[in-house]
C-alpha cells in the first residue's frame, strides 16, 4: 500500500513538473500556481467586456487570434458559461500598483482582473503566452493557472532610431506590438539625426523637403569603403505621427519623441543654415571623394555615421526655432517626457565662434561644457512651462544638470548613479547590456557596429546599481533597449537584432529580481522562438549557441 501511494505521489509530482514546464511565460510572473485541467478556446467562446475601457485589451486579443489562428471571438457585455472575462477594478483612491493584474484559468472559463485598464491589458498578454504555438481545429487549450502579477519597474522601454534608416508606419506598428506583447510600456522614437530629419514640422517645411534626404550613404563599416550614390530619405507626416501615437496608446504604450540638440543637428542645419555658428561654411566632406555623393558646397545632410562638429548655435534664432518645433512636437505627443538628446555634442565650433565666446562672457559661463548646460536648461525651462519634462542622455550632467531633468544613462552606469545621488530620475540604458545594435553572436554574419552582447548578457543585467542606497535606488525608473540603425537598413535586420534580446530585457524589467533564473529563462526561450516563427518575424537563431559565453 505504501509503495503504491509512493508511486502515485511520484507520478503526480512528475505530472505537475511536466505541466509547469509547459507554462512558459515571459516575463516571469510574480506568483503562478498550476491548477488541474484545461480551458479550451473555440470560435464559440465569448469574450466578456462590461467596461468600454477594456475594449482595447479585448480588441488586441481578437486581432491576435484572427491574424495567427484565423478566428476571433464575439464580444459580449454579460458573462456566459465558458467565457473569457476581462474586468478592471474601480478604486476610490488610485492603487499603489496600477499595473497589477490577476489571471485565473480553469475548465469553466478565464477571468482577468486588472487594477487599471493597462493591468487588464497585461493579463491579455499572459493569455497570449499561454496559447499553443501550433493551432489545430480551432481549439486552443489553456492550462489552468492562478497568477498574480505586477511589474518591478515603471519604465520598461524600447528605442528605435529612424534617422540613420527610415522605417515605414506599418513596421513601426509591428515594433509597438512587440513592445506590447512583452508587457513593456514605452516607445522611445529617435526622430532626428545628422543623416535625416524624419518628422513633418509645418512651420519649417525645409526640415523635410531638404533635411529628410541625403544624396548617398557609405558602404561598409564607417568611415566606409565607398558611397552608394543613391538619394535616400523619407519622413512621417503629422497625420502618420498621430496615427502611431494612437496605435501605441491603444496598447498602453507611451511614445516619447526625441529631437536631438545641440549636437546631431546636421540635417536641420542643412535645411536652415542660420542654425549653425558658421552658416556660410561648407559642410566638411571626406578627403576620399569615393565616400561622398553629390554637391559638396553649402550645408549638407551627412552621408556617413559618426559625430560631426557643426551643431546648433546657442543663439536667439536657434532657440526661437527650437521652441516652435517643440510646440508642434508637444501637440502631436501627449507624453509627460520630451527627449532632447544632449549627447555627443562637439565643442569645436563653439570654441571658434566669436558669438559663443561673447555669450559666455556675458552670461558668466566658464567653458563650453557649461554652455551646453545653459543650452539644455533654457530648453528645459521652456518645456517645463508647457507642463512637460525633459529626458536627456547622460552628457546633460556635464556643466551642471538641468533642475527637473531625467537622465538616460548610456555610457555605462556612472551617469545614472550620479543623477540618482542628486535625486534625479534615471533610466538605465548602458551600452554593455542594453545596446541592441551590438553583435548578438561572437561570429556575426551580418554587418554591425561591433561589440558583443548575447542574450544571456542582457538577461544578467541589474538596473539598480549596487552603489546606490535604498533611498537613491527609488530614482531608477527602469531601463530601455536601444536600437541604433546605422547598420540596419531593413525591418528584417531590426527584428533579428532585437529578438530574443528584447524578451530577455522584458523579464529584467518586469519580474522580481529573485525570480530571475537563466536556466529557466533559457527553457522558456525555446518555446518563445517557436512563437517568433508563428509571428513570421526574423530572430537570431544562434542565440543559444553562444548563450554561455557572454562573460
Amino acid at each position: 500500500m505504501k509503495k503504491t501511494l509512493y508511486l502515485f505521489l511520484l507520478f503526480a509530482t512528475k505530472m505537475l513538473v511536466a505541466q509547469n514546464a509547459n507554462i512558459r511565460i515571459i516575463p516571469e510572473p510574480v506568483k503562478l500556481t498550476v491548477q488541474k485541467g484545461i480551458f479550451t478556446i473555440t470560435p464559440k467562446t465569448a469574450l466578456v467586456v462590461s467596461d468600454k475601457g477594456d475594449l482595447h485589451a479585448a480588441n488586441f486579443f481578437n486581432q491576435y487570434l484572427k491574424k495567427y489562428y484565423h478566428f476571433q471571438l464575439q464580444i459580449k457585455e454579460h458573462p456566459t458559461p465558458g467565457s473569457i472575462t476581462i474586468h478592471t477594478k474601480k478604486f476610490i483612491k488610485a492603487p499603489n500598483n496600477p499595473e497589477f493584474y490577476s489571471f485565473q484559468s480553469k475548465p469553466s472559463g478565464i477571468d482577468i482582473s486588472g487594477n487599471s485598464y493597462a493591468g487588464s491589458f497585461y493579463g491579455i498578454q499572459t493569455l497570449i503566452q499561454l496559447l499553443p504555438v501550433n493551432a489545430t481545429a480551432n481549439q486552443l487549450n489553456i492550462a489552468a493557472v492562478n497568477i498574480e502579477d505586477q511589474p518591478r519597474f515603471t519604465y520598461r522601454g524600447m528605442h528605435l532610431d529612424v534617422g540613420r534608416h527610415f522605417f515605414s508606419v506599418d513596421f513601426i506598428k509591428e515594433y509597438i506590438d512587440l513592445i506590447a506583447l512583452y508587457k513593456m510600456n514605452t516607445f522611445h522614437w529617435h526622430l532626428t539625426e545628422d543623416q535625416g530629419w524624419r518628422i513633418e514640422i509645418k512651420q519649417y517645411p525645409k526640415l523635410t523637403s531638404v533635411g529628410a534626404y541625403r544624396n548617398g550613404t557609405i558602404i561598409g563599416h564607417a568611415p566606409g569603403t565607398a558611397n552608394d550614390g543613391l538619394k535616400y530619405g523619407d519622413y512621417y507626416t503629422q497625420e502618420q505621427i498621430k496615427e502611431v501615437v494612437q496605435y501605441a496608446a491603444d496598447r498602453f504604450i507611451t511614445v516619447i519623441p526625441e529631437i536631438e540638440m545641440p549636437g546631431h543637428a546636421s540635417a536641420a542645419i542643412a535645411a536652415y543654415p542660420e542654425l549653425s555658428c558658421f552658416p556660410d561654411k561648407n559642410t566638411p566632406t571626406p578627403k576620399n571623394k569615393n565616400l561622398w555623393s553629390g554637391d559638396t558646397t553649402g550645408k549638407q545632410v551627412q552621408q556617413s555615421w559618426g559625430v560631426f562638429d557643426d551643431v546648433f548655435c546657442p543663439s536667439d534664432y536657434t532657440f526661437h526655432f527650437l521652441e516652435n518645433v517643440l510646440d508642434e512636437i508637444m501637440e502631436l505627443f501627449p507624453s509627460k517626457y520630451i527627449h532632447i538628446g544632449g549627447d555627443e555634442c562637439p565643442k569645436n565650433y563653439w570654441k571658434a565662434s566669436p558669438f559663443c565666446q561673447q555669450l559666455m562672457k556675458e552670461k558668466g559661463i566658464k567653458d563650453e561644457h557649461e554652455l551646453q548646460s545653459y543650452f539644455i536648461q533654457r530648453i528645459e525651462k521652456y518645456i517645463n512651462s508647457k507642463g512637460r519634462q525633459i529626458i536627456g542622455w547622460d552628457e546633460i550632467l556635464e556643466g551642471g544638470l538641468a533642475p527637473n531633468a531625467t537622465v538616460m544613462s548610456w555610457r555605462g552606469e556612472k551617469g545614472g548613479i550620479e543623477a540618482a545621488q542628486q535625486k534625479h530620475n534615471v533610466i538605465m540604458t548602458p551600452g554593455a547590456w542594453c545596446y541592441f545594435d551590438h553583435s548578438p553572436n561572437k561570429q556575426e554574419d551580418s554587418l554591425t557596429i561591433g561589440g558583443y552582447t548575447p542574450v544571456q548578457k542582457v538577461y544578467s543585467y541589474e538596473p539598480v546599481p549596487k552603489e546606490l542606497s535604498a533611498d537613491e535606488a527609488k530614482y531608477v525608473l527602469g531601463a530601455q533597449g536601444n536600437v541604433w540603425t546605422e547598420y540596419m537598413q531593413y525591418p528584417t535586420k531590426v527584428e533579428y537584432m532585437i529578438l530574443p534580446r528584447m524578451s530577455a530585457l522584458s523579464e529584467v524589467l518586469w519580474s522580481p529580481a529573485n525570480k530571475k533564473n537563466w536556466n529557466n529563462f533559457e527553457n522558456k526561450l525555446i518555446k518563445d522562438t517557436k512563437r517568433y516563427q508563428l509571428w513570421q518575424v526574423h530572430f537570431n537563431e544562434k542565440w543559444n549557441q553562444n548563450a554561455n559565453s557572454s562573460n
